[in-house]
């Protein structure tokens, strides 16, 4: 092959070349300077740092359901705990009633027999009251109620409610004169006040 062929293949590749570009500048509308929009190039760092943000962001998404499906299970267990409770508590309270009327049935039982007896002389239908009257007391003891003390102590406004104050020397000043009805507290826990007269120095 000779040198002038050499120089028309190289030629004519050259020119098949420069047809593509012109083919592709054409196809390929020219960039628009005032679009905002800036090519640059991607380089392998920040494909790391888009994967490395991803799975951050997946691990937190995964953290989140985890923490709402243990939030879902504590208030799950919370509220059968209250339901518990307080079925345990009413349960409780049928059960003290319960107690409390049992220890009551004898004084009931005594009270009847009382009544039917109505051809008892007056003394002894009297100490039969007497008798219940002691029963209901032991009942009201093994219960934790105990009588308010009022009779000649110091008028306490958290135990005694005062009805009338009366001036007399007969008793100290601001002390309980008359107890007109009992006081009771159980546990130390005031169930009523005792109604009472309070002294009140005369002159």
């Amino acid at each position: 092959m000779s040198k002038g062929n050499g120089q028309a293949d190289i030629s004519l590749e050259d020119q098949l070349k420069d047809e593509q570009n012109q083919t592709l500048e054409k196809e390929l509308p020219a960039a628009d300077p005032g679009d905002g929009f800036e090519e640059k190039n991607v380089s392998a760092s920040d494909t790391q740092a888009a994967a490395t943000a991803g799975g951050e962001l997946e691990k937190l998404r995964a953290e989140r359901n985890d923490l709402f499906e243990r939030l879902a299970r504590l208030q799950a267990e919370f509220d059968n705990y209250r339901k518990r409770a307080a079925k345990e508590n009413a349960e409780y309270r049928d059960y003290a009633v319960a107690e409390a009327a049992r220890a009551l049935l004898p004084v009931i039982d005594s009270f009847t027999l009382a009544l039917k007896n109505s051809a008892a002389k007056p003394e002894d239908l009297r100490k039969g009251v007497e008798l219940i009257f002691k029963q209901l007391q032991d009942v009201l003891q093994k219960l934790n109620i105990e009588r308010v003390p009022a009779q000649g102590e110091p008028f306490d406004p958290r135990l005694h409610e005062a009805i009338e104050m009366v001036e007399t020397n007969d008793a100290p000043d601001h002390h309980v004169l008359e107890e007109l009805q009992p006081g009771y507290r159980i546990k130390g826990r005031l169930l009523r006040p005792a109604m009472v007269r309070v002294a009140k120095k005369a002159g």
